[in-house]
């Protein structure tokens, strides 16, 4: 995104550059030209800052907040040094206790608001929860001309810390749309890259529909599981190559078999039983057998495994058609306004890694794809539909009573967000 930025203020630097042309004359004459070539210039950043800069708003603010404390209190008991099994033991509280909460952001903000949106409160803080506005979802703005925004926030939820970053850049005309954003939300391991350019066609005056190109990137695989491709390998005579316990030796776990003798108590017998004990990298047992190990410790394996495997992954990008339609109405007391936007299943991959064959195997295109074998020599990948959807409605039913409705939804490759309001209003009067 930043490079991006860059490439548009050079495109447009060099535009004012290259239409001044060199002075022929001299003396005063050649100053009195010098003055009349610099004036379109002068005009065109005075008019460029009136536009880019006009009604937005540079802010920094954050919140400070006390943690979430679990009412479910739980607690170990220990000997003390020197004690007996049976003696009076010690009562450790083991709850788990997290640091403040805390977010703190800053950023410069210029969108535009439709009809029915109302500023949330005095001063932006820059709280996406809060401060959520349709300019950044729906295809067409409330107002012609830039809208952006560039957000970047450090934030603490239950002793865990990440970064959220937020760039938005649009500029819409009457028959065109360019947008550019990324977004990066660090809770969900969401990294998103878009660069979307359309046409436009406003219909009436409710109606807009728009077509174009999107270059969208990620870096999350999805729709691939490595593990499952790892354990379920065969070799050239079909048989099982890996098998699970192999995993947990790479990972530095060992096993031994062990056998014993127990007293059944409800038969009355002594019984030989066996089974494997395992140890962690540092030596300590983690499980007294297999079934036990595989619900603990290897879960956590192949969590790791995934993660290894995924994470030497490049950033994968795609080109993809685009079409978007807007609606809306607004009255004092019944206002509607739908939109989306649907990415049409001819996705090209352009960027990621690729394999012999000049495909690229962990996109998303080959998800289905993938058997015991590794990924089908034959695969030609399989297309798919992603969406961007919202809508928002209220209705004044009289001076006092009003209902209302509004909701969300994206879907993008294997991700999911949507959010959904309703309710009603009374008002005394």
């Amino acid at each position: 995104m930043k490079n991006i930025l860059i490439t548009i203020l050079m495109l447009l630097t060099f535009t004012i550059n290259a239409q001044q042309e060199p002075l022929v004359n001299f003396g005063k004459k050649q100053v009195e030209e010098k003055v009349k070539k610099d004036k379109p210039k002068k005009q065109f950043f005075k008019n460029f800052y009136k536009d880019f800069f006009k009604y937005s708003t540079v802010y920094a603010a954050g919140d400070y907040r006390a943690a979430y404390e679990s009412s479910d209190k739980k607690y170990l008991i220990r000997q003390p040094d020197g004690a007996g099994l049976y003696d009076v033991p010690e009562v450790v509280d083991v709850t788990e206790y997290f640091p403040s909460d805390y977010r703190i952001g800053f950023g410069i903000r210029k969108l535009g608001r439709f009809d029915y949106e109302r500023k949330p409160g005095n001063f932006w803080t820059g709280d996406q929860n809060v401060e959520r506005q349709n300019a950044l979802i729906a295809p067409t703005s409330a107002v012609k001309g830039w809208e952006y925004l560039f957000h970047f926030e450090k934030e603490r939820r239950r002793g865990e810390e990440w970064n959220n970053q937020r760039y938005f850049l649009r500029h819409t005309g009457k028959y065109h749309i360019v947008k550019l954003e990324s977004r990066y939300q660090g809770a969900f391991d969401f990294n998103y890259n878009a660069v979307d350019v359309r046409a436009r066609l406003p219909i009436g005056k409710k109606l807009s529909i728009s077509a174009g190109a999107a270059f969208r990137t990620h870096e999350r695989v999805y729709g691939v599981n490595p593990y499952e491709i790892w354990v379920s390998a065969l070799d050239a005579n079909g048989n099982q190559e890996n098998y699970w316990y192999e995993l947990a030796y790479e990972y530095g776990y060992q096993d031994a078999y062990y056998t014993t003798e127990i007293y059944n108590p409800i038969t009355g017998e002594e019984e030989n039983v066996g089974g494997y004990f395992w140890w962690n990298p540092e030596g300590q047992i983690v499980a007294s057998s297999d079934p036990q190990f595989r619900d603990g410790p290897y879960k956590r394996l192949i969590s790791r495994y995934n993660n290894d495997v995924l994470g030497n992954t490049g950033t994968f990008g795609s080109v993809s058609p685009v079409v978007g339609f807007d609606w809306y109405h607004y009255k004092s007391k019944f206002w509607a306004h739908v939109y989306g936007s649907a990415f049409l299943p001819y996705h090209k991959y352009v960027m990621g890694d690729e394999d012999d064959q000049g495909r690229i195997p962990l996109s998303y295109l080959y998800r289905n794809s993938w058997d015991q074998y590794g990924l089908a020599d034959a695969a030609k990948g399989e297309q798919w539909w992603d969406y961007q959807a919202g809508a928002n409605i209220g209705w004044k039913l009289s001076k006092s009573i009003g209902v209302f409705a509004e909701g969300e939804y994206t879907k993008m490759w294997d991700s999911e967000f949507f959010i959904t309001t309703f309710g009603i209003n009374f008002t005394f009067r």
